[in-house]
């Protein structure tokens, strides 16, 4: 009896146990990610033609207790190497895991290979040869707290790796995962199985390998064991022939059709060519065709498993939700009575399928955390009910009473949806055939998971009372931005999108950024500066993207200068100039601190247009600002290049904010609020958005 202990990913740990012990091996011991067993050569052999999990079967050669580098040197040196290492092979080390020792395991790796190489250099008079790339022999040493194992490879090359496959698709399924999947679903290797998203139809191929009766490694070329001083060819041979019998009947007897599609042709041409190189291709049928294209290919009762793609970025997740509502609708339309096993790392999608699963378990694909659920499609299934139906309902009249009013203004983009509905909470804007949904920090007396269920459901009525698809549905989660946050990037598209505003048209950008490049709820003050401008010298400052420099241009302004600390948004500012036919050298763009700038000598102005941040502790600003607590500071500067008959709108986002009326007149200076007036339709219900201040000399009033 041998000692022998076989890896596998997280999570399948009892179902190797199951195999194992099915191919013959003994006192099995389940740790995380593997399972310690003991057995004869034959079994290891079997387990490294036969096991579907296991991702490497290695033998134990050595345990001991290592405190010291000493320890590690002369354990590894006790090993009896000749009887494992032949003259003239070469052999490699590989170290994991360390203690307060060794925190190294390139070090670790040394040390063994050290002491290898000085005992059969003691025996034999010559030391072999090391060689990291494809060693005759591979160790695996790990060092977990005090305790050294070392062990000597008998797969080579992973076991998941078949040989059959010729080419993949992005993110495949490694091939013991996608055997685990068809194991928990409950499979029974005869019935019809379905998977709508196969993509170089890994799922498919093992399902026939199972259903052949085919040894996964009867494809291999090359096992850690065949250079191995202990390996008995013959023993292998016959093993192997033995497997190349009963696939040979498995695939004369199997009657099991397996159905794959995808809406790649490119994915689709992986898997024919790997289903051919695994022998399996007459029992694997694929078309091409999208989820919403999915009929039911078979009269009998089957399975359905997939592993659907469930992204990394936010920005992915709206197309990824609707690819999940769509799955379920197709499951209760297409297939009652069916048996469907999905994996995915992300269960939130799962939830949108509208589902109760009967089983779920946890596994792990490679190191990201995933749940397979299993569900049984009810013979009765009928279409669930909208989610949402409050909100829907609302959104839906939102949109009747704006679509008409936004048409006549002739505007592209306007806010849908505003926190109208406290337990749905996120604003909704229309950017052309786009929507932008921006989620709100839910009150710390919400569950985050609760919070969460009730976003995707807004996102999923969303798609489904505006009929919008969801690449072109672009998620943001609003929170309150300090410095320099407010510039940084989301993501690298450089996607622009050209929108119409009155008789302006302007560059927005939905993904990059958090912000898209304009302030929807101060449409009707710029459309007031340019009614305003004809004529006049124009300070746009805390400029922005310049949106308010295109509509007093486009007014008449006599000159335009646009000031802000962004280099990013002056470039995008002169872009909207340029798309409008405007440019010239009466229109200036200078990127700096706006409040250093204003100390500077400088022209005076007409018309001024001024929106600073709430608060900012740029770097590149000399000190904090504070709206509240430094606005007098800012007007004052400003009315010292604001011309007698001037006119300067002064607008921020800053809830409750109050005017200092006394000291402005200490200024000289007097101040009419006309926040209600500068609120749009589409912001009626929120008249804290922001506030607007038109401030001109006392003189004047």
């Amino acid at each position: 009896m041998l000692p022998f202990f076989a890896t596998c990913p997280k999570g399948l740990e009892s179902l190797l146990t199951d195999e194992l012990q099915h191919l013959g091996a003994l006192e099995l011991q389940e740790t995380v990610a593997g399972v310690a067993f003991k057995g004869s050569l034959e079994t290891a052999y079997r387990a490294c033609l036969w096991s579907r999990l296991a991702s490497r079967i290695m033998l134990q050669l050595s345990d001991f207790s290592m405190r010291s580098d000493m320890d590690l040197y002369l354990g590894a040196a006790n090993v009896e190497w000749e009887q494992h290492i032949q003259p003239g092979q070469t052999f490699s080390v590989d170290f994991s895991g360390g203690n307060n020792e060794i925190t190294n395991t390139q070090y670790g790796a040394l040390r063994i290979k050290d002491a290898i190489v000085d005992r059969l250099n003691r025996l034999r008079g010559e030391r072999p040869n090391v060689d990291k790339r494809m060693p005759d022999v591979r160790i695996l040493a790990h060092l977990k707290r005090n305790q050294l194992s070392i062990t000597l490879d008998l797969s080579g090359p992973a076991l998941h790796q078949r040989g059959y496959r010729q080419q993949a698709g992005e993110a495949p399924l490694k091939e013991n995962l996608a055997a685990a999947i068809l194991l928990r679903s409950g499979w029974d290797k005869s019935s019809p199985l379905v998977d709508p998203m196969c993509g170089s139809g890994t799922l498919l191929i093992e399902a026939a390998l199972m259903a052949t009766d085919q040894a996964p490694g009867l494809l291999r070329r090359r096992f850690g064991f065949n250079a191995w001083s202990g390996h008995d060819d013959a023993l292998w041979q016959s093993l192997k022939a033995e497997a190349s019998v009963r696939a040979t009947r498995g695939l004369k007897q199997c009657t099991t059709t397996l159905y794959g599609c995808d809406q790649d042709s490119r994915v689709l041409g992986f898997t024919r060519e790997n289903a051919v190189a695994a022998g399996v291709a007459q029992l694997i049928q694929v078309d091409r065709g999208t989820l919403t294209e999915l009929t039911n290919p078979s009269e009998q009762t089957g399975w359905l498993i997939s592993n659907p793609p469930y992204g990394e970025r936010l920005s992915d997740f709206p197309s990824l939700l609707g690819l999940h509502q769509t799955l379920g609708e197709k499951l209760r339309e297409q297939f009652k009575g069916w048996h469907v096993s999905l994996i995915s790392s992300s269960p939130e999608l799962l939830s949108c399928l509208r589902l109760r699963p009967e089983k779920q378990y946890r596994l792990f694909n490679g190191a990201l955390a995933c749940e397979l659920r299993n569900y049984r499609i009810a013979d009765d299934a009928r279409p669930a009910r909208p989610v949402a139906e409050d909100f829907a309902n609302r959104l839906g009249k939102n949109i009747k009473a704006l679509e008409k009013w936004a048409n006549k203004e002739g505007i592209d983009c306007y806010r849908l949806y505003d926190a109208d509905l406290p337990e749905y909470n996120a604003a909704i804007d229309r950017y052309r055939e786009y929507l932008v949904i921006q989620e709100y920090a839910a009150p710390k007396t919400i569950p985050e998971h609760k919070a969460q269920a009730r976003f995707f459901d807004l996102v999923q009525a969303t798609m489904a009372v505006t009929g919008v698809s969801g690449d072109k549905v672009v998620l943001k989660v609003r929170a309150r931005q300090k410095g320099t946050e407010q510039y940084e990037k989301l993501d690298r598209r450089e996607q622009w999108l050209e929108v119409q505003e009155h008789n302006a048209r302007l560059l927005v950008n939905l993904h990059d950024y958090l912000d898209t490049g304009l302030f929807l709820d101060h449409r009707p003050i710029r459309k007031h500066l340019g009614e305003l401008a004809r004529g006049k010298d124009v300070l746009n400052l805390f400029a922005y993207t310049g949106t308010a420099t295109v509509h007093a241009a486009l007014g008449g302004a006599k000159t335009t200068t646009t000031v802000d600390m962004s280099k990013t948004y002056l470039a995008w500012a002169e872009r909207n100039l340029r798309l409008n036919g405007l440019g010239g050298r009466q229109h200036q763009f200078i990127q700096a601190d706006c409040l250093s700038w204003l100390t500077q000598p400088g022209a005076d102005y007409d018309l001024m247009f001024v929106d600073p941040p709430t608060f900012s502790n740029s770097k590149r600003m000399d000190d904090a600002f504070d709206v509240q607590r430094d606005h007098i500071k800012l007007l004052g500067m400003l009315s010292r290049r604001l011309r007698p008959t001037g006119l300067l709108i002064f607008s921020n986002n800053k809830r409750h904010f109050k005017m200092d009326l006394e000291a402005l007149a200490e200024l000289g200076l007097s101040a009419k609020d006309i926040t209600k007036a500068s609120l749009p339709k589409d912001f009626a219900r929120n008249p804290h958005i922001h506030n607007c201040w038109e401030i001109r000399w006392s003189t004047q009033s």
